[in-house]
């Protein structure tokens, strides 16, 4: 398996705080089956003040520091982006990190506030030829009232990356539900750990990968954790690419829809247009065609 969103790298953020919990991060990985893993610190001005440059030393001395040990994980370097207002450019100028250097960009909006014009920041990077990851969406505090723009998002060609830890229940039943649904209505690409530590936060991929398997099928499980991550560090287009899955119909779904929802339109007892199709329309269908179908 291969693990694209990870704070493994120590001293930088609210993840591995020392070497030593770096160390053992990089063998509980190894244990659960995980091959490559991405280093992706938080970039977030004012807090997190990395750059490009330091993730890239950063990386490749623990790289190092991994080989000496003997622990059989390759790393490659890439950050937890959060959106900023100039985020094309930096992300052009080396300060901000897409995946391995590859046209794929984590990106974390405010867990608490929805952005202003947030279908505006990922239609500029779908023109500029990124493809943006959306990191945990069904830990968004505010993806009740803003889920029928995840579901534009996605048919635009944006990605969508949940937490395996979300379908455990270790985020709370509310994630598990958002994260549940979203996988039953086909819409996720990655799962990822978003591992901080070894106890409270671990790398726990493989039971990410099973609950996943029990709702959508093994194949499609793999595509989360193997195939399309493999395909992602080798920088293939979207369209080389296994599809998402079709939605399960009502009478599939494995989860209460009126559990975690907020709304008649969230709960799924009714679907405005907004849940049908882009907001771009024609234009949106023209980039996808020329960029990544």
């Amino acid at each position: 398996m291969i693990d694209l969103h990870c704070h493994i790298l120590s001293g930088v953020d609210d993840g591995a705080p020392d070497p030593s919990v770096s160390i053992e991060m990089a063998k509980a990985f190894v244990a659960d089956g995980v091959t490559v893993v991405a280093c992706t610190p938080h970039i977030l001005p004012g807090l997190y003040a990395n750059s490009g440059a330091q993730i890239r030393a950063a990386t490749a001395q623990l790289q190092l520091t991994l080989m000496n040990e003997g622990i059989p994980l390759r790393l490659v370097a890439g950050a937890d982006n959060h959106i900023t207002p100039n985020f094309v450019a930096e992300l052009r100028s080396g300060h901000l990190l897409s995946l391995a250097d590859t046209r794929y960009v984590l990106v974390e909006p405010p867990h608490h506030v929805a952005p202003p014009r947030l279908e505006d920041l990922f239609f500029g990077l779908l023109v500029a030829g990124y493809v943006p990851i959306l990191t945990h969406p069904e830990r968004l505090s505010w993806i009740e009232s803003h889920y029928p723009t995840i579901k534009r998002l996605v048919h635009a060609g944006v990605w969508m990356q949940l937490t395996a830890g979300s379908l455990t229940g270790a985020f709370g039943r509310r994630a598990q539900y958002w994260s549940e649904r979203m996988l039953d209505e086909g819409c996720v690409h990655i799962l990822a750990t978003d591992a901080h530590d070894v106890n409270r936060r671990p790398p726990n991929l493989s039971q990410g990968r099973e609950l996943a398997s029990k709702r959508i099928g093994d194949i499609e499980a793999q595509h989360l954790v193997e195939t399309r991550p493999r395909g992602v560090l080798f920088d293939e287009l979207p369209a080389n690419l296994p599809p998402l899955k079709q939605p399960l119909s009502s009478s599939q779904m494995l989860y209460d829809p009126n559990v975690g929802a907020d709304s008649d339109n969230v709960a799924g007892k009714g679907h405005s247009r907004a849940d049908r199709g882009p907001a771009f329309g024609g234009l949106i269908g023209r980039l996808r065609d020329l960029f990544f179908l």
